[in-house]
């Protein structure tokens, strides 16, 4: 028996569980399947009465409820734009041990959103390219700058660089340019493939005057993006410093349902035997 589960980080911000809810059940509708929401970390510790009275449950947990009521694969789409290390490590780690205790269960991990190992897919670049247009009434020309919330790991700030790429070619008689941006990053020369900061780029001269529309990588609201989170504290900042600046965000990529055909494309080849993020095989047959 097999459960479906489409997998984000977490957020303490009810917001984010309600949106990954809304888009399990989307892709449930689209796909025939049926696919349950759930999250690494965090979202269990939200108060059920803010989701609706059904309490979140977290991966680890849930696997186990699951593997407890017999089912011997779980299918995991992760709502993920790159290989973050939350499921390059945190996610294998919780689930061997599961794994411990029901050596039945197998685990297969579909690739994140945006996989550059698989045959190039403009659908995630033209649904930020939507977003940009839809905020760009009134705004002959804006620049646009890409901003993620900045990773330890290079392979996913890759994954940002290689859609600015596609998004600046997407948009090229549209807008004055396209660039990129990390929300922060960690301290260290080691890290500094997340530069620029957005705060710092929206001060530097080439932006500080005139329209920003900031292109948000994000997938769901919660501490950073959405209403009074990180990134509109730091555009209200940017801009009381210039004046003569101004800065739009686009909604999130997660609240533009153009997502959920990505998500259904990742489901079908999983489902078809195509190329996985990883696999964890069951260490016994199932009985």
């Amino acid at each position: 028996m097999r459960k479906i589960l489409l997998v984000d980080n977490g957020s303490l911000r009810p917001a984010a569980t309600l949106n990954l809810r809304r888009l399990a059940e989307a892709l449930s509708q689209a796909s025939g399947e049926a696919v349950e929401a759930t999250s690494l970390l965090h979202s269990f510790k939200i108060p059920p009465e803010q989701l609706g009275g059904h309490k979140a449950v977290s991966l680890g947990p849930l696997a186990e409820r699951h593997a407890a009521a017999g089912v011997t694969e779980l299918l995991i789409l992760p709502f993920f734009f790159g290989p973050s290390q939350a499921l390059t490590r945190y996610l294998p780690e919780r689930l061997a041990e599961v794994q411990a205790n029901y050596p039945q269960l197998s685990v297969k991990v579909a690739p994140p959103l945006i996989d550059t190992l698989l045959a190039p897919d403009l659908r995630l670049a033209q649904l930020l390219a939507d977003n940009v247009r839809e905020s760009m009434t009134g705004r002959p020309r804006p620049q646009v700058v890409l901003v993620d919330h900045g990773s330890p790991i290079p392979e996913v700030t890759a994954v940002r660089n290689y859609l600015t790429g596609q998004l600046s070619a997407l948009l090229a008689d549209e807008v004055a340019c396209v660039t990129f941006a990390s929300m922060e990053r960690r301290e260290g020369d080691a890290y500094r493939f997340n530069e620029p900061l957005l705060e710092d780029l929206l001060a530097s001269p080439a932006l500080a005057e005139g329209d920003v529309i900031l292109a948000m990588l994000f997938l769901s609201p919660g501490r950073h993006a959405g209403e009074g989170g990180d990134i509109a504290e730091i555009c209200t900042q940017a801009m009381s410093r210039s004046p003569g600046l101004s800065v739009e965000t686009t909604r999130l990529v997660g609240e533009n349902d153009a997502i959920v055909e990505i998500l259904a494309t990742r489901l079908q080849q999983a489902l078809a035997g195509g190329p996985l993020l990883m696999a964890l095989a069951s260490a016994s047959p199932p009985a």
